[in-house]
């Protein structure tokens, strides 16, 4: 990529090339088109894009989605043809000048700050705050919450997997048939990856984003055999290259006949499936270095262990190693301990080094729940495939992202509810996290855009926005200043390069490790304390309605006889202490 002096160059448009201007919402253009009628569609204007509680139960978030957020606003164009869809779409009564000014806007005055990808996020704490003409700002709201919603989810679920799996098991995504169309399965497998996934079966994917790779036979290439009669050539060639076994089949057959009648494992089975025995010698001729076999298709330890045994044994005369075995139904807890002892009498009985060490993967809908049951009864299990629950999301269907407006013309604006939650917190602001003396983040501070930084050393009070009774001293030993400029419009800012895919996966796994154990755990887990620093603003031109709407408000917020131009102090929040 060409960089100029800002830090802006040529950026790849989005991987999915239907995301579009048009791919939002109408009201995004009516808004548009009336903010253009009444001129006010160059007013300089700053959203924040934030979600309001965490998924799944827990205390914390994954941000995703950054990205492709950038590539969008990079390449953001309206096409004549795209226009004059708009025009049919819009009443009649629309003006022709406005398809005019749609035809020359772009991003170029547009800004953008942002965490960066990867990091742990908290609720109310702005993920991106957007600077800009109202009305292309506008535009932008629909594809952004889209790209950042389930991206920031699904990176969420798999940060929550790998968690309950532990940091030494191998986590794959195999959720491609099960996802919601070829987009929900491409982006869930980008970032299940950023989550702490280690490789996917998706190969578009793989293609795309240079995710690893995994996977090997179902269970219909076992059940298409009949007989080892099927394989034509039999021979393979020793790792190598020094000579040459011409039938492999009775290699195989022989070490079969041994594990039957060894002393350790004499009478744990009797005859195996032989259509099986063949599936997987024909396997093992195709891929003698990648070796794993799906091992459930009949009968698990009377059948599949020592049918994969045998051929692995005879893959190790000729200088190879066999992977493993997999598990697709089934209690997995009690057959991955069983295969486990039987290749451990395998190692022993015939002097095998590390046989007993062969890997073993799980799956069969598999999920956050059923991976904790599976280490509270014991298991043997090296590997998890997951699917289903984890790309699907199954346990909450969307993160809530939304995207407030809090200022425009260098006035702050407040949306107001009945419900405290969904209160927005006004004004252009900055966020930073802060540090104590074990490492740990102690809290997410949010404030005005002028108030001073807060500094290494110096007693800070933090507040709630809601509940004055819920405040906290915080001396930080480190301050982090979270939002960076990832897009500079025509402001002479540098723009933070956008880093590689594992760099972004890198940081959530730091990120992830510094966090305290108990904010993390699965169960009941400390919430990671919300409070905030004080910030006076004008509250007329905050709340910008009349008495009534004040009364409603009156124990939320300060005010002199209803007259709405009085200063108050609003509490701006911190994801941070309780």
């Amino acid at each position: 990529m060409e960089v100029t002096e800002n830090g802006v160059g040529a950026i790849d448009g989005p991987t999915n090339p239907m995301v579009t201007p048009l791919l939002t919402d109408l009201y995004q253009f009516t808004m548009a088109y009336a903010y253009w009628k009444a001129g006010k569609h160059q007013e300089r204007a700053v959203f924040d894009l934030y979600f309001r509680k965490n998924p799944f139960g827990g205390e914390y978030t994954v941000f995703a989605g950054l990205e492709e957020c950038i590539r969008f606003i990079a390449n953001f164009r309206l096409t004549e043809d795209e226009i004059n869809f708009i025009r049919e779409s819009l009443p009649g009564s629309c003006e022709d000048g406005f398809f005019d000014y749609l035809r020359g806007i772009d991003c170029c005055d547009v800004e953008l700050y942002a965490i960066p990808e990867g990091s742990v996020v908290f609720p109310k704490i702005p993920l991106l705050r957007v600077e800009g003409p109202i009305a292309v700002v506008q535009l932008l709201e629909t594809p952004f919450v889209n790209l950042i919603n389930y991206a920031s989810l699904v990176s969420t679920n798999a940060a929550r997997h790998r968690n309950v799996a532990g940091k030494s098991k191998t986590l794959l995504e195999f959720g491609l048939r099960r996802a919601q169309g070829p987009d929900g399965g491409l982006s869930a497998s980008k970032y299940c990856y950023i989550g702490g996934f280690d490789a996917t079966s998706n190969v578009a994917a793989g293609k795309l984003f240079g995710i690893p790779l995994r996977g090997t036979h179902s269970h219909a290439f076992v059940s298409s055999y009949m007989s080892l009669d099927e394989i034509i050539d039999k021979s393979l060639s020793r790792k190598d290259g020094s000579s040459t076994c011409e039938n492999f089949v009775s290699l195989v057959q022989t070490w079969l006949n041994k594990i039957q009648w060894s002393s350790s494992l004499c009478g744990i089975f009797g005859e195996t499936n032989q259509s099986e025995l063949a599936a997987f010698t024909s396997y093992a001729l195709a891929f003698p270095d990648s070796f794993l076999a799906l091992v459930d298709t009949y009968d698990v330890m009377r059948s599949g262990i020592p049918n994969f045994c045998a051929v692995a044994l005879a893959l190790q005369d000729l200088g190879y190693k066999a992977v493993g075995i997999r598990l697709d139904s089934g209690d997995l807890a009690y057959l991955s301990c069983e295969a486990r002892k039987f290749f451990c009498s395998i190692e022993k009985e015939f002097a095998v080094p590390e046989f007993g060490k062969m890997a073993i993967t799980a799956s069969n809908d598999l999920n956050e729940e059923t991976i904790d049951a599976l280490n509270k009864h014991g298991h043997e299990v090296d590997a998890f495939g997951i699917g289903t629950y984890l790309v699907t999301c199954y346990a909450q269907a969307a993160l809530g992202v939304v995207f407030k407006l809090v200022d425009i013309n260098n006035q702050p604006r407040i949306k107001l509810s009945e419900d405290v939650s969904k209160v927005s917190i006004p004004c252009k602001k900055r966020s930073y996290r802060l540090y104590g003396k074990e490492g740990y983040p102690l809290v997410d501070i949010m404030t005005g855009e002028n108030e001073p930084s807060p500094k290494v050393g110096e007693r800070i009070l933090c507040r709630h926005p809601f509940q004055e009774s819920k405040r906290a001293y915080v001396v930080p030993q480190q301050v982090e200043e979270l939002l960076r400029c990832y897009w500079p419009g025509n402001s002479d800012k540098r723009r933070e390069t956008l880093p590689t895919l594992r760099d972004i996966r890198e940081r959530c796994i730091q990120q992830l490790e510094q966090m305290r154990p108990d904010h993390m755990r699965r169960l009941n887990p400390t919430p990671y304390k919300k409070k905030s620093s004080s910030l006076s603003l004008n509250y007329g031109s905050v709340v910008g309605g009349g008495s009534s709407l004040l009364k409603k408000k009156k124990k939320k917020f300060e005010y002199n006889n209803g007259k709405y131009l009085h200063r108050i102090e609003v509490v701006v929040l911190k994801s941070g202490i309780e």
